[in-house]
């Protein structure tokens, strides 16, 4: 689940980590979501891509560059994907970078005895955008979810994310922000129509 990927800093499932990935893309005229080494490092623990306790000194201006660089990739290939596209370039590097190996995970006895996944070595950028890169690639290659994926219908919204509601007809990556905004506007044009008659 990305954190802060929304307005106002809500939190927004897509279902996927690679679409919670393309999430942190700024809409127009907002601040960029992952524009330093920190906001990534906390972007990685709340996407759980790595556990709250990994060390994550080593997160850089690189690893940023680096995700920024998979976000449009995958950005392009989802949205190609939906509108019947091709986007053979960010294909061919999604593809080299879910080649790598992902983190190794273990399941330790924390603390109350409860079994807790933790990694088996420090984090390194690649890994972690393999992990990322092979998301996206069994999305892509699954076909019942990539039936499931979809486009947010706000005006000023282009979240990715599965449609999991029992018709499949979610309109809105967010019913409370990005549908409400949708059905005060459909009011707002009611009200001023009915004026005008």
């Amino acid at each position: 689940m990305a954190e802060g990927t929304g307005t106002n800093s809500r939190r927004f499932d897509s279902g996927r980590v690679c679409l919670d990935l393309v999430a942190t893309g700024a809409p127009s005229g907002a601040r960029e979501r992952i524009d330093r080494p920190a906001r990534l490092a906390a972007w990685l623990v709340a996407s759980r891509l790595v556990p709250r306790e990994a060390p994550l000194e080593t997160v850089d201006e690189t690893w940023v560059a680096r995700f920024l660089q998979l976000r449009t990739g995958i950005d392009r290939l989802m949205s190609a994907e939906l509108t019947g596209g091709s986007a053979d370039d960010d294909l061919e590097r999604v593809n080299a970078l879910a080649a790598g190996a992902p983190p190794g995970l273990r399941a330790v006895r924390g603390q109350g005895g409860a079994l807790v996944r933790v990694l088996s070595a420090d984090p390194v950028c690649g890994a972690l955008l393999a992990a990322v890169a092979r998301d996206a690639v069994d999305l892509l290659t699954d076909p019942v979810a990539r039936a499931a994926l979809r486009r947010c219908q706000g005006a000023a919204c282009r979240r990715l994310y599965l449609d999991t509601s029992r018709g499949m007809r979610r309109r809105w990556c967010s019913s409370e922000v990005c549908g409400n905004r949708e059905r005060v506007a459909r009011h707002r044009r009611r009200v001023r129509a009915a004026a005008c008659e």
